[in-house]
């Protein structure tokens, strides 16, 4: 793969073949869905943190005229204890109908308790006004520290935590312990000549995709349903859907709208089997819509951390170990990525020593979610600030600290897995030589340097790509797509095939109309799903030159295809795709090409950025003044598409890093649940995000791509918090950096 390839199509930037539908309005997301007869869904949250549910009377919510059905967590139907998947994890069947629809207790501000149909939004809304809620509030823990207390109220009864030496007898909020471990780092830090030890903190954050969840649901007398939902992975809707509702998947079609944005967050079922309950209940479809306010309080963050770490190095730069100890805070019920960040913390770095502890906390907060890299980016947050840290007390570059003790092809990662080919060290040295990093500060200014890593992951993908009489075809995928995917499809379709871009159509269809394909997330869908088209691509290509070789009366072995034409060179004679669709010369038929893979290979993605903030010593504001990040795509397939997930990365990171969080008052309420109070980075707030693409080929995919999605908000969190303690001469180690956090750093100094 050292060889540079040449691509016709690969590499071009397309216009995306969705575009001219969501410039002008026409696309149809989640909420856009109306049939005949459909009715409303509305939702009755929790007022408290924690509390038992003593009662719930909701006869005058069903003697409301207008109210056609009501849902509570007695629907579903007895429930083993089974795994289902659940974004980039899986959850406890029982867990996810719980989050669903409470059982015995409230476990969060929000928590979701019964659901009322109705002919209208405003009668759904006054019916669940009228129900009635008896309850025994109980303490909240809304943080790790409390949580893990001797004397923390237990948020469920039945948890004892796995991954001890010794099996517990008593419950816990600490549902696992996970440890990763190569070499002796006691070892390692005996020949250490300077160790530095901190404790870093992450707040709660959402993923902050503008269009809130919605579906619409319509159940049949026959049985059978159609669920349409703005998802990630309309698959595991059905999957999900179907187990927690004792169906069998022929019984559901699950249709994915275009969807505006999920980041991790579209991943998990928080309404369609509710709505389905409805609309059973009712005989009618059914449409519910969350408000920006419920998605926030009942839809799953990112989660808080507290993560200790302590890293040695001698006075040459050679790092000899790196330890850690992190909790992950999981919400009400299990599931951190605590695992994810013990993977991710480390792996920049080829050291010989390294330890990683890895707890999994529940606490009286929504359920988390997966949030782009979920787990990275709190993990090599605390790391890169040490390394960071580490490098200015050895007064060493920040680059070339890193570039000594950079993971390349043959590391061994902590995690397991032998590197191979990554792209580490040539985004260092594309930082370093940057325009950006060569640029001189200012006074009260400061730059941060990080690193970030993502293992990516490939999966199940199945695509169809159907021919057309007139040489035309169809790309029918089933993987929603957030981020031009569709566009990157049809590239490769037209380079494995050699006909041209503007023939092929891709669709994301639905789940009867092609087979299982994997959520988009895990930064898989170009990997993976490009790899099916290529696939389907190459048979479609095949079949052509049989149907040719037919004609000719030669071996398809002796037929080449070349741009998209079938040639026997030997006797001058050409078949273009079209005419080979169209029957000329008795070589019609209907042809597709197919593909169903489990794709395996998905090499790991490194990046590298720099950002340069500003900081009022007087206020504590911070504002970014510029910011670079560059990034080992493997190979660019719609380099304008890479682009902009690089960007949308860094933008993620620096809200991240300087305002977002979720703030709680001491009964665990939820006091900021717009985005008025909880603040996203609007363009006004930032620099344009300059990128720098690089391209070390995956070996394991035909044109050498590597997942781009996720890496980008691994680096921002360290990068924009070493740069502020650089401006201000002062440690920081806890998000966000926002004005009042800063100015109390810098009167304390």
């Amino acid at each position: 793969m050292s060889e540079v390839k040449e691509y016709k199509y690969i590499g071009q930037r397309s216009i995306r073949p969705d575009g001219f539908e969501k410039v002008t309005g026409r696309a149809n997301y989640g909420s856009d869905l109306n049939l005949p007869g459909m009715i409303w869904g509305k939702i009755l949250r929790s007022p408290h943190a924690h509390a038992k549910i003593l009662s719930i009377d909701y006869a005058k919510a069903e003697a409301l005229s207008g109210v056609l059905s009501i849902a509570t967590h007695d629907d579903f139907p007895d429930l083993p204890v089974e795994a289902v998947v659940a974004g980039e994890g899986t959850a406890n069947l029982r867990d996810l109908a719980q989050n669903l629809l409470a059982d015995e207790k409230v476990l969060y501000h929000g928590h979701a308790i019964l659901a009322v149909a109705a002919i209208s939004e405003a009668i759904a809304e006054k019916a669940v006004n009228l129900v009635e809620v008896e309850y025994e509030i109980l303490k909240p823990v809304l943080d790790i520290r409390e949580a893990t207390a001797d004397d923390a109220p237990i948020l469920h009864d039945d948890m004892f935590t796995k991954g001890l030496e010794e099996v517990p007898t008593v419950a816990s909020n600490v549902a696992a312990r996970t440890e990763f471990r190569k070499g002796d780092v006691e070892v390692g830090f005996a020949d250490a000549d300077i160790i530095i030890e901190r404790e870093f903190y992450t707040p709660t954050v959402h993923q902050g995709y503008i269009e809130p969840h919605a579906t619409t649901v319509s159940y049949d007398e026959s049985g059978q349903s159609m669920v349409w939902c703005s998802t990630q992975g309309h698959f595991d809707v059905r999957a999900s859907t179907a187990k927690l509702l004792g169906l069998s998947l022929n019984k559901l079609k699950v249709v994915a709208s275009e969807i505006g944005g999920g980041f991790g967050g579209k991943t998990i079922v928080y309404l369609e089997p509710v709505a389905h309950i409805l609309s059973k209940k009712s005989g009618r479809p059914v449409k519910m819509i969350m408000s920006r306010e419920e998605v926030f309080k009942g839809s799953g963050p990112g989660s808080a951390t507290r993560i200790w770490v302590k890293i040695g190095a001698k006075n040459d730069g050679t790092i000899t170990a790196m330890q850690s100890n992190m909790s992950f805070e999981a919400g009400a019920f299990k599931g951190s990525p605590a695992m994810l960040g013990g993977m991710t913390i480390f792996t920049p770095y080829d050291v010989e020593h390294m330890y990683a502890e890895c707890y999994d906390v529940v606490v009286n907060k929504p359920k988390v979610a997966a949030y782009r890299a979920p787990g990275a980016p709190q993990a090599e947050y605390a790391a890169e600030m040490v390394v960071s840290e580490l490098a200015a007390k050895l007064d060493i570059d920040p680059i070339e600290f890193r570039l000594q003790n950079a993971a390349k092809e043959g590391t061994q990662t902590i995690y397991g897995p032998k590197m191979k080919a990554v792209g580490l060290v040539e985004c260092l040295e594309a930082a370093k030589n940057s325009p950006h990093y060569q640029s001189a500060l200012k006074a009260n200014q400061g730059r941060g340097i990080a690193a970030g890593f993502w293992f990516n992951i490939g999966g199940m993908s199945s695509v169809t790509i159907n021919m057309n009489p007139d040489g035309t075809g169809t790309i029918v995928e089933g993987s929603p797509d957030i981020g031009g995917s569709r566009a990157s499809m049809q590239m490769m379709a037209a380079e494995a095939t050699g006909i041209a871009m503007d023939k092929f159509k891709p669709i994301i269809a639905d789940t009867e109309n092609v087979a299982y394909n994997a959520s988009t997330g895990g930064s898989r869908t170009t990997f993976a799903t490009g790899m099916a088209v290529i696939e389907a691509g190459e048979d479609i290509v095949q079949q052509m030159k049989e149907r040719a070789a037919a004609v000719w009366n030669v071996t398809a072995a002796q037929v080449d295809w070349i741009d998209g034409v079938a040639v026997n060179t030997a006797a001058e004679n050409r078949l273009t795709a079209a005419e080979i669709c169209a029957g000329v010369g008795r070589t019609g038929g209907q042809i597709s090409g197919r593909a169903n893979i489990n794709a395996r290979g998905a090499g790991p993605s490194f990046a590298v950025h720099v950002c340069d903030v500003e900081v009022d010593m007087e206020t504590g504001k911070v504002d970014v003044i510029r910011y670079t990040a560059i990034q080992d795509a493997g190979k660019a397939i719609h380099p304008s598409y890479v682009e902009g997930q690089y960007q949308g990365g860094a933008v993620q990171g620096i809200g991240w890093a300087l305002n977002e969080e979720y703030v709680y008052n001491e009964d665990g309420i939820l006091q900021n649940p717009g985005f008025l109070d909880y603040r996203i980075p609007l363009a006004s707030d930032l620099p344009m995000i300059e990128t720098i693409i690089v391209e070390v080929p995956n070996a394991y995919h035909p044109y050498g791509v590597r997942g781009v999605g996720e890496t980008g908000i691994i680096p921002p969190l360290a990068a924009v918090a070493y740069a502020v303690s650089d401006a201000i001469k002062a440690p920081v180690t806890d998000l966000p950096c926002s004005p009042p956090n800063v100015l109390k750093i810098i009167q304390s100094k």
